[in-house]
């Protein structure tokens, strides 16, 4: 099994979701600019932001919540999933509440998390898919050195970053 440590930045604790979280998980993804881009809908209930932890849990990879170093709330998630240990590859995926877009939050906890992945997982390929109209995303991703696919695929622009 793996373990999934703690990472602190400079500003955030990046640490696994636990059941503990479905208060503050349920807040967060409740909110339609949150989700706008991901394949969920907003979160109704705690029940259903139970459901958004287990699956992380249960899933190949993991989910950390993006909690501020300065009053603990929790801003964002990130993590892998897909992980085809098989393969070396894994696919990340994130998101940021809103009233933090634009700080740097996001570029801050990607880098730990992608060393992360490259040097504990031993990852030889991260991947990760980006609706068209999300193009906050897609300059981070490539100001991150994650190459972009010509084509759509499903709609989506597909991005790889190897190591």
């Amino acid at each position: 099994m793996m373990l999934y440590h703690t990472i602190e930045t400079e500003r955030l604790t990046i640490r696994e979701l636990t059941l503990d979280d479905r208060e503050a998980v349920w807040r967060h993804f409740a909110s339609a600019e949150v989700t706008e881009f991901m394949d969920i809908e907003p979160c109704r209930d705690l029940a259903e932001a139970e459901e958004i932890i287990r699956f992380h849990l249960e899933d190949t990879g993991t989910r950390w919540g993006l909690f501020e170093k300065d009053g603990g709330a929790l801003v964002g998630t990130i993590g892998y999933h897909c992980w085809v240990q098989s393969e070396a590859r894994a696919e990340i995926g994130f998101d940021l509440a809103r009233e933090f877009w634009g700080q740097g939050l996001m570029q801050e906890a990607l880098r730990p998390v992608l060393a992360f992945g490259f040097g504990n997982m031993g990852l030889r390929l991260i991947e990760a898919t980006v609706e068209p109209p999300n193009e906050r995303c897609l300059k981070l991703m490539e100001r991150l050195g994650f190459a972009r696919e010509e084509q759509l695929r499903d709609g989506l622009v597909y991005l790889t970053l190897g190591n």
